[in-house]
């Protein structure tokens, strides 16, 4: 009787109840096509996700902390980049399987306050990935054209009729136009990063683990935001960020399969896996040249690039990027913000719409559920915009701080995902985290909220 009590509350007959129900098993996908058509057809998904680990939050913690300390940090990139492979595996999975998002799940698993708290620390890491992406999208604005910093901020509330409008149009669209943005960055960063001649041995050395990394000494004369520990978990929140592991687990049930079938499911995971993997290896390699930028121009000019706006400047000023400076390669590096925020504007919303519908299972219109998850992030920036007058350093420290509070977020996120995957009553015994999986991702969730204990003293 239990287990069919359990069984009854995993299925979700009702179009309704389907996460983004409008668009939910709405691709369809080859029955007897080749690998590559397969792939192909599965491929999109990765990209919307992936997004979330090149987003506006990642380009001041990785530029700044190559600029302040050289190439260290490329083994965190390498880490939350392989930690996010797990537990996105583990997001698309639990999509696929259950025809659950992580917000339904959660929902239907845990009790009333639980489940309140949960959804208020998820909208908070929503809020502080919007604030990343309404920051880095307003700076661009503000540098390519000149605009005041009030007036780029509110332009950005606009970018939530960009997503309607394409919704029109189809998800598979919507992965297009995200793919080519993508792309569009990795382009202008390589040529940033070929042109800045880094030191490869040094670059390559990088990648190797050290604790120095975790160090939460600060400087004398430096502010307290300036640590390793500090920069070190910024690079994780802006990287393994949790508002992915929703929006993975919905968006992975776009494709159109059949669920009673348990060939076609395991199949759907497999191509899921692919899809994921290739994405958030772009990612990863965006996320290197972000910080190998601020390693081979920047370094010992920390100070002088703290914020998008002395990046763009820098990037014309021979007397810190040497011989390599130009107005072009400021623009490219505008033009390449842009496209990082109007990416991550995208994914956030759909993200809050997820987890809007998924924790608090509201059935108000669509538009409405976007318009009042990306008003939710304007506040605060408008706010600090108001207050400060558009200062830079403020507005990039409030950035900063979003993708600590990211970090902190994140076991939140963690923990009912891991939780959920491993148990053999939710997803079965074919598709329950092998033991090796379960235990890893456990030791990653007990060193991230350790350290995360760490830097709240520290900062406090």
């Amino acid at each position: 009787m239990a287990k069919s009590t359990v069984d009854a509350n995993l299925i979700h007959d009702a179009s309704d109840d389907l996460s983004l129900g409008d668009t939910n098993s709405s691709i369809e996908v080859p029955n007897n096509g080749n690998f590559i058509q397969k792939l192909v057809a599965f491929s999109g998904p990765g990209a919307l996700v992936a997004v979330g680990y090149m987003d506006p939050g990642n380009w001041v913690t990785s530029v700044g902390g190559g600029a302040r300390y050289h190439y260290v940090l490329l083994s965190i990139i390498l880490l939350s980049s392989l930690i996010a492979m797990v537990l996105q595996y583990m997001a698309g999975k639990l999509g696929i399987v259950k025809q659950e998002d992580l917000a339904q799940a959660t929902r239907d698993r845990t009790n009333k306050v639980g489940g309140v708290i949960l959804w208020i620390i998820t909208e908070l890491a929503l809020m502080a990935t919007d604030i990343a992406e309404v920051i880095g999208g307003a700076i661009a604005l503000h540098l390519l054209f000149g605009w005041s910093m009030i007036a780029s901020v509110l332009t950005t509330a606009f970018d939530v009729l960009l997503l309607l409008l394409l919704m029109r149009f189809g998800f598979r669209k919507i992965e297009a136009i995200v793919i080519t943005l993508i792309l569009t960055i990795l382009i202008i960063f390589t040529y940033l990063v070929v042109i800045s001649n880094p030191n490869w041995v040094a670059l390559f050395g990088g990648y190797l683990p050290t604790i120095g990394a975790f160090s939460s000494h600060v400087p004398a004369g430096t502010p307290g935001i300036d640590s390793k520990l500090t920069m070190t978990l910024g690079i994780i929140g802006a990287t393994v960020m949790p508002h992915n592991l929703y929006l993975h687990s919905s968006i992975s049930q776009t494709r159109k399969i059949n669920r009673e079938n348990k060939a076609e499911v395991k199949e759907a995971v497999r191509f899921m896996t692919w899809d994921s993997n290739i994405q958030l290896s772009l990612a990863f390699v965006i996320n290197s040249l972000l910080l190998v930028l601020g390693a081979a121009l920047f370094f010992g000019h920390a100070d002088s690039v703290g914020t998008f706006g002395s990046m763009y400047r820098a990037l014309g000023d021979s007397n810190i990027a040497g011989a390599v400076a130009s107005p072009i390669l400021s623009t490219l590096f505008a033009v390449a913000l842009l496209a990082s925020g109007q990416n991550s504007t995208i994914t956030g919303t759909l993200t809050g719409e997820v987890v809007m519908a998924g924790f608090l299972h509201l059935t108000i219109p669509m538009w409405l559920r976007r318009m009042v998850t990306r008003g939710l992030a304007l506040i605060p920036v408008v706010i600090f915009t108001l207050l400060y007058g558009g200062d830079e350093v403020k507005l990039d420290q409030l950035l900063i701080y979003s993708q600590v509070f990211l970090s902190i977020a994140l076991p939140f996120a963690m923990a009912p995902l891991i939780y959920f995957t491993s148990s053999k009553k939710i997803m079965g015994e074919e598709f329950v985290n092998p033991k090796w999986m379960v235990y890893l991702a456990w030791i990653v969730f007990v060193i991230l909220t350790a350290l995360n204990i760490q830097l709240i003293i520290t900062m406090f």
